[in-house]
């Protein structure tokens, strides 16, 4: 039982990385991106080929899938998504889901569409016992990075002048921008961060989840989960419904395997009967 904890813990933490740029997207920027599981997918290649081709280190590869998101993502921000900000949602969703298929049919026409294979470094493949407690050395890792990127991000969001800007820009533009604060910059750069973090957590994620071009519409559910679950009102909210999530699927596969997904869409449902907003969200149901 507590090695099944654990390895939800972990997944858990994995899911909350994938699905906080999304979160920030929508809960404070207000915009619905479901080709956030592209940018995840292209920091998981970026992480394997660097790996495979040009022989990066793993830790090495890393930064580097973060830094291609992060690109990847500002030039669509200022070319595509700019000018959906104030358009329906619905445009919003049906634009970004045309890309998660043009990205799909993009990866299988030039790298193929066999799963790709990652090759941790040795010191990461190993498993300590303790007790009846068995842990990953990976997942574990996992479990570090993570948490130390939800400390960093909840600091910028919340004690920064970036911080401070990026609300002040939601809240109201107009009055922003006669304040001096380059709304357009501060949207970039929060959709840029936001993309860097899913590509990040896609290369985390390619040796625990698989990595092939599907990725994005396979996963789709569990961001959308993450975010209507925890609410977009902060980050303490994605968090808590990644590690629900994550612990509610392991046990679910260990102890009920022929139930399958079914149990983290019983504990969704449960959770939006009794709070339709999210488990985090601020008076008013407003994010």
């Amino acid at each position: 039982m507590l090695t099944i904890l654990f390895d939800g813990i972990a997944y858990g933490m994995l899911l909350f990385v994938l699905a906080v740029g999304l979160a920030v997207t929508m809960g404070l920027m207000n915009f619905i991106n479901l080709a956030h599981g592209a940018f995840a997918m292209v920091g998981g290649y970026v992480t394997v080929l660097a790996m495979q081709r040009l022989d990066v280190p793993f830790l090495a590869a890393l930064p580097l899938a973060f830094i291609a998101s992060a690109l990847l993502g500002a030039g669509l921000e200022r070319t595509l998504y700019r000018p959906l900000y104030r358009k329906p949602h619905l445009d919003q969703v049906l634009f970004s889901i045309g890309l998660v298929f043009m990205s799909v049919a993009a990866v299988d026409y030039y790298v193929g569409s066999t799963q790709q294979i990652m090759q941790l470094p040795q010191w990461l493949k190993g498993r300590t016992e303790i007790g009846s407690l068995g842990m990953g050395h990976y997942r574990l890792f996992i479990i570090a990075v993570c948490a130390a990127l939800t400390l960093v991000l909840q600091y910028v969001l919340t004690r920064t002048r970036f911080g401070s800007r990026l609300r002040a820009a939601v809240d109201d533009q107009r009055v922003a921008a006669g304040l001096g604060i380059n709304v357009n910059v501060v949207f970039l750069s929060t959709f840029a961060f936001g993309s860097g973090l899913a590509g990040l957590g896609g290369a985390l994620g390619a040796e625990v989840l698989g990595l092939d071009p599907s990725f994005p519409l396979k996963y789709m559910i569990y961001f959308l989960i993450v975010v209507a679950v925890g609410g977009t009102s902060s980050i303490t909210g994605p968090l808590l419904a990644a590690l629900m999530l994550g612990i509610a699927d392991v046990a679910g596969k260990y102890y009920i395997p022929k139930m399958g997904a079914f149990i983290v869409y019983s504990l969704m449902i449960a959770i939006l009967l009794w709070r339709p907003n999210g488990l985090f969200m601020r008076q008013g149901g407003k994010a």
